[in-house]
């Protein structure tokens, strides 16, 4: 029994890496449960034993990609409560996740405009716990008195992932190659973000 469900688990392991490359090669309209099931090493009958739909499986790959970076911040005894050290740590987990599943990212972003709706959701969903637990910390960091009360953490959460993405975008691309690193652009994006919502000192 515990060999099956361990064979089971493997095979929807398999389905979500193969997901992930296919998606990202073919977009999420080229790409087919038949062409996911081939490269998995699978037969199309078992990836549909596994996820309902494509659109289930896409959603199972967005979810997989931030889950680890999700768990790392999960605990609060993880946070320094130092609001620069904190972010920092934030700002790198985001971007490894950010760099690890780029041509995903970039398909999703190309596609967004022909499929609003799904893309929407799909990609809501599956920042949605990252983005969580960041508003979660500020709005300790607001009843601490280290947060201005009149900062929407919402937002603020957006503006701060939205520079990491757009960093992580021009960076692969080559844009201001050589002029900066990946880690002079992360501090100076946690020291803009720090200086506007940190309580004046």
């Amino acid at each position: 029994m515990t060999r099956t469900i361990r064979s089971s688990a493997l095979t929807r392991t398999r389905l979500i890496e193969a997901a992930s490359q296919v998606f990202a090669s073919l977009g999420v309209q080229g790409a087919t449960t038949r062409e996911i099931a081939r490269v998995a090493g699978v037969n199309e009958v078992t990836l549909f034993r596994h996820f309902a739909s494509k659109e289930q499986l896409l959603r199972s790959v967005i979810e997989n990609a931030s889950a680890l970076q999700t768990e790392s911040l999960a605990h609060p005894e993880a946070w320094t409560q130092d609001l620069g050290v904190d972010l920092k740590k934030y700002a790198q987990l985001y971007n490894a996740m950010l760099e690890t599943h780029e041509d995903l990212i970039r398909t999703f972003i190309g596609e967004a405009k022909r499929h609003p709706e799904a893309a929407r959701e799909i990609i809501q969903e599956a920042a949605k716990p990252l983005g969580e637990k960041l508003v979660a910390y500020l709005q300790s960091s607001q009843r601490r008195g280290t947060v201005r009360l009149d900062l929407d953490p919402l937002p603020a959460v957006d503006m701060f992932t939205g520079m990491l993405l757009a960093g992580m975008l021009c960076r692969t691309v080559k844009y201001n190659q050589n002029k900066y690193s990946c880690q002079d652009y992360m501090e100076t994006c946690v020291d803009i973000f720090v200086r506007g919502i940190a309580v004046p000192v």
